[in-house]
C-alpha cells in the first residue's frame, strides 16, 4: 500500500507542477508586484512562495538571496525553519492515533505528563487547542510548553519517540524529501541540507532607533510537538494536498482539526481558523528570530498559499499569535488578488491613496478596506521603531480607519490595543510631546476586553503600561496584579514583567528579601 501511496503522490505533484501558468497575467503581476514590495518594506533578504489551486501549482516564486554573503539565491530546494508549523504536523500524528483508536482527546493530560504542573481538568484537547489556561476549554491563549507536553502523549500511545511518529506517519510516506526535524549543526552536514542563512534587522538602539540594517542571525536548534520542522513550501504543499485527500486522517478528525474548537475561539487543532469576508481560512504561522512562514488555506476556493522567509518581520509585525490572519499584509495580497477578485486596490496606503479612501468605499470592499488600513497602520507602528516617518504614517492611517469606521467598539480587539499602546509608547521612550489622539479608543476597547476576560495577560499589560505612562501608578498595579493572580496561567514574559514591576514599585515588595 505504501509503494502505491507514494506513487500517487509523485503522480498528482508531476501534474500540478506542469500547470503554473493558470492565472490571468495581471493578477500573477500584481501579486509580484506587492510582495516584491512587502520584501523591501520589511527588509527581508529571501522569500519562498507557492500558491496552489487543487493539484496545481499556479503560482512559485523564489525571490532574493539565502545567503546575502555569499550571494547564494533562494530556489525550490532551500530549506528554511518553519518554527511553529510543526504544531500542525503534530496535530496530524495525534490524529492518526486517535484514529487509530490509541487516544483519546479527552483525556486528561496530567496522564501522559505527570511531573508537568497543571490540574487534571486539563484535557489532551485542550493543549492541541491552545484552551488549557484561564478555564480550560474556553479561552484561546497560545501557549509553547503546554503543548510541548504533547510529546509525551505521543511518545506513550505509539510506543515511539515523536522524531520516529513524525518520520513513519508523515515525511516517508509523503516523499519529502527536503523536510526535517533539526537537531543541531551537525545534522545539516552530514545529511547535505541546503538551508536558508538566518538573519534578523537591526542593531543598538541609537537615540531610541533601532539601525535599520541586515545582520547576521542565527539557526535555532532543537524540536518538540511545538517547533523545529524545517522544510519547503513544495514540501508543504506536498502536505496539504495529502489532506486535502484525506491521506493522512480522516475527515472526521480533519472536520475537527480545521473548525474552532469553540465559540469566538481562532484556534481548531493545531492550527488557526476564521471567517473572513464569507471565506473560510484556515492558516497556520512559524516565527523565530531570524526565520518566518505562513501556510494558509482557503478550502471553498481549493487555494493554499504558503510563503516563508530568512528573517522574522514576515510574522512578527503582524502579531499573528492573536489569532487573525487579516493583520498580514501578506495574506491580504494573496486574497485580495486569488480570492476576493480586489486587485486593483491597493495594498499600501500613502498620503495620495489616502485622499481617495473615501471614493474606494464601496459597499464590496468596505470591510476589506478596513482589515487592511488596521494591518498596515500595525506594520508601520512595528516599523516605527526604525523611523518616525512610519510612526507618523501609522497615526494618519489610525485617523482615516476611526474617521470611516467610527464603531470601534465593535471591531476593536487585542491587536489594535497594542498598536495604540505601542505609539504612545515608542513616542515616550524618544521623548517626543504625549501623543493622546487616540486614549479614548484605547481605554474603551481595552475596558471591553478586560470586561469579557478579566485575566487576559495581554490586555492587562497593555493597559498596566498605558497608566506607567500617564503616571498613575495605582491603576497599574491593579492591571499588573491581575496578571500575576490569575489561576492556572503558565509563567510567561508578561507575569516576569508584571511582578517586576511590583516589586519595584510597592513598598511592601521592596523589603522582601
Amino acid at each position: 500500500m505504501s509503494r502505491l501511496f507514494s506513487v500517487l503522490m509523485v503522480i498528482w505533484f508531476v501534474l500540478g507542477c506542469s500547470n503554473s501558468e493558470n492565472i490571468p497575467s495581471t493578477q500573477k503581476a500584481k501579486f509580484s508586484e506587492e510582495l516584491s514590495a512587502l520584501k523591501e518594506y520589511f527588509q527581508i533578504p529571501g522569500l519562498s512562495v507557492l500558491v496552489g489551486k487543487g493539484d496545481q501549482i499556479i503560482y512559485e516564486d523564489y525571490m532574493g538571496l539565502a545567503d546575502i554573503d555569499l550571494k547564494v539565491p533562494m530556489d525550490s530546494v532551500t530549506t528554511l525553519q518553519m518554527a511553529s508549523l510543526t504544531k500542525m504536523f503534530s496535530a496530524i500524528v495525534l490524529g492518526q492515533l486517535v484514529d487509530e483508536g490509541k487516544l483519546s482527546l479527552n483525556e486528561s493530560l496530567r496522564v501522559y505528563s505527570e511531573n508537568s504542573n497543571i490540574g487534571d481538568s486539563i484535557k489532551v484537547k485542550n493543549a492541541l487547542s491552545h484552551t488549557s489556561q484561564g478555564i480550560p476549554g474556553q479561552q484561546f491563549y497560545y501557549n509553547n510548553s503546554r503543548f510541548m507536553l504533547l510529546g509525551d502523549v505521543i511518545e506513550k500511545t505509539s510506543g515511539k519517540d515523536f522524531k520516529t511518529n513524525m518520520y513513519e506517519r508523515i515525511i516517508n510516506p509523503l516523499k519529502l524529501k527536503n523536510t526535517y526535524l533539526l537537531r543541531d549543526s551537525l545534522q545539516l552536514v552530514t545529511e547535505k541540507r541546503k538551508v536558508a542563512q538566518p538573519n534578523f534587522l537591526g542593531g543598538e538602539p541609537q537615540d531610541g532607533y533601532m539601525v535599520k540594517e541586515s545582520n547576521p542571525g542565527f539557526i535555532d536548534y532543537g524540536y518538540s510537538t511545538a517547533a523545529g520542522i524545517s522544510s519547503t513550501v513544495r514540501d508543504l504543499f506536498k502536505l496539504s494536498r495529502a489532506l486535502d485527500k484525506n491521506m493522512l486522517i480522516t475527515n472526521t478528525f480533519k472536520d475537527k482539526m480545521f473548525n474552532p474548537f469553540g465559540p469566538d475561539l481562532p484556534y481548531g487543532l493545531g492550527v488557526f481558523t476564521q471567517e473572513f469576508l464569507d471565506e473560510k481560512l484556515v492558516w497556520g504561522y512559524g516565527q523565530y528570530d531570524c526565520y518566518s512562514s505562513l501556510f494558509l488555506k482557503v478550502p471553498k476556493r481549493d487555494l493554499t498559499f504558503i510563503i516563508a522567509a530568512n528573517n522574522n518581520l514576515m510574522s512578527d509585525p503582524a502579531r499573528l499569535i492573536a489569532g487573525d490572519v487579516s493583520y498580514s499584509l501578506f495574506a491580504l495580497s494573496f486574497l485580495k488578488n486569488f480570492v476576493l477578485d480586489l486587485e486593483e486596490e491597493p495594498l499600501f496606503e500613502d498620503q495620495a491613496t489616502l485622499k481617495s479612501l473615501e471614493d474606494r468605499l464601496t459597499k464590496n470592499r468596505s470591510e476589506f478596506i478596513r482589515k487592511k488600513l488596521m494591518a498596515q497602520s500595525l506594520a508601520a507602528t512595528f516599523m516605527s521603531r526604525y523611523s518616525d516617518i512610519e510612526g507618523d504614517l501609522s497615526k494618519q492611517i489610525l485617523d482615516q480607519l476611526f474617521k470611516h469606521f467610527p464603531d470601534y467598539q465593535d471591531y476593536g480587539d487585542l491587536v489594535l490595543v497594542r498598536n495604540l499602546y505601542m505609539l504612545k509608547f515608542m513616542d515616550d521612550i524618544r521623548d517626543r510631546e504625549e501623543f493622546t489622539d487616540f486614549d479614548n479608543q484605547f481605554r474603551e476597547i481595552g475596558e471591553i476586553l478586560l470586561e469579557a476576560d478579566e485575566n487576559n495577560p495581554y490586555a492587562n499589560f497593555y493597559m498596566a503600561n498605558f497608566f506607567q505612562i500617564k503616571e498613575i501608578p495605582e491603576k497599574s498595579l491593579e492591571y499588573y496584579k491581575n496578571i500575576v493572580e490569575a489561576e492556572n496561567f503558565s509563567p510567561w514574559w508578561y507575569t516576569r514583567e508584571a511582578q517586576k514591576w511590583i516589586d519595584e514599585n510597592v513598598p511592601e515588595n521592596k523589603k522582601r528579601p
